[in-house]
């Protein structure tokens, strides 16, 4: 008797072989696309100009309902969830009873009394069951959902002469249920690529039936398949944190990942609120971004160095083309993110100087995703 190794099947692989994918690479127990036969570069270019399509249906999904759900999840969960209107998401974060983070999440309010918790590489799924426990609701983990992320200037003009959702009234963090192709699903504003872009669950028997429908959809526009190489440059250059590696002590709180917004305090007791309040004042680390006089990527886990002593060290990190960088997500002491501070890097490639500058590094007032005319 032999065990699968990915329990999660990726409907959409027969699309990635032919794309030159061969999916080699797990998350979550599902094979990813983490590579193209195409240039990520030039993958990056499309998207930051005109659109592309990427495969997230790696990330897990949870369906919550019943009568308390909503009483379960704010015990849960940092943030307070009895805010989001059904039609609406937010970012969260589960800790532990000492307030290191377990988990990131994306919260989806899709009723009164439904929800969904997306969640990439943490430990949610160890957890969650515990805290349903005697409760009047159910989560569930739902393995056959797909979700497929369309992300670029031209998505918006992509989809929606195919869909009866008004994507126009759609805003960050909003969706809605909607016909898609003629095919039911659910459709949100979101995405990791600091681009407007819109994410389609669909079923697994409907996923290659709309990876179709949308690249058909968007020739005209130039789109392109991206991969995942392609989405940890974007999603860099947009300062957008990969639990768990850019939390790499392993009990960082939201405090010291720049992720306070995600803390509501004020809301009843919540598990490790009371670890969350002490810690507050407890700060070892913080979250910068980093310019390097490098001409390539630096290597994770590369030393930062002032007067001869670590300081930090370097987490997520890429080379951009679009930016004509090489930048990196890092991790210092509170005393030293002022913008300009200087820091020696010490890595396999060699020596080179660091500073700290404003992110994100793409677009750091946030326009792709938040149009000011959407503000007001």
């Amino acid at each position: 008797m032999t065990t699968d190794p990915f329990p999660r099947k990726n409907a959409l692989a027969k699309r990635h072989h032919a794309l030159g994918s061969k999916l080699d690479t797990e998350w979550n127990g599902r094979l990813i696309p983490q590579h193209y036969d195409t240039d990520p570069y030039e993958e990056v270019a499309i998207v930051r100009s005109k659109a592309g399509l990427f495969d997230v249906s790696a990330l897990r999904i949870i369906n919550v309902s019943g009568p308390d759900a909503a009483e379960v999840l704010n015990r849960m969960l940092t943030s307070d969830v009895g805010k989001l209107k059904p039609g609406q998401s937010a970012i969260s974060n589960i800790v532990d009873e000492n307030g290191a983070l377990i988990d990131d999440v994306l919260v989806y309010r899709d009723g009164p009394t439904a929800f969904r918790v997306s969640h990439g590489g943490g430990r949610l799924d160890t957890v969650i069951a515990g805290f349903f426990e005697g409760s009047q609701s159910t989560c569930d983990r739902d393995d056959d959902v797909h979700i497929l992320s369309l992300q670029g200037p031209a998505a918006l003009d992509i989809l929606r002469p195919h869909t009866d959702l008004d994507l126009t009234g759609v805003k960050y963090f909003e969706h809605a249920l909607a016909h898609l192709f003629g095919r039911s699903v659910s459709i949100g504003r979101g995405g990791y690529s600091a681009e407007r872009g819109y994410e389609v669950f669909c079923a697994a028997a409907d996923a290659e039936f709309f990876w179709d429908k949308i690249m058909e959809a968007g020739k005209p526009y130039g789109i392109c398949a991206a991969s995942w190489d392609c989405l940890d440059i974007v999603r860099v250059e947009g300062a957008l944190l990969f639990f768990p590696f850019d939390m790499p002590q392993g009990d960082e709180t939201p405090w010291e990942v720049g992720a306070d917004w995600t803390v509501d305090l004020s809301k009843p007791d919540f598990h490790g609120k009371a670890a969350l309040e002490r810690r507050r004042r407890e700060v070892r680390y913080a979250n910068v971004g980093l310019e390097i006089d490098a001409n390539e990527a630096i290597e994770p886990g590369a030393r930062l160095v002032r007067d001869g002593r670590t300081v930090g060290r370097i987490n997520s990190t890429t080379y951009s083309r679009h930016l004509m960088k090489s930048i990196a997500l890092a991790q210092v002491t509170p005393d030293l993110t002022a913008f300009g501070t200087e820091f020696a890097v010490r890595s396999d490639k060699g020596d080179f100087t660091a500073q700290v500058v404003r992110i994100p590094f793409y677009d750091p007032n946030r326009l792709r995703t938040h149009p000011l005319e959407e503000r007001a």
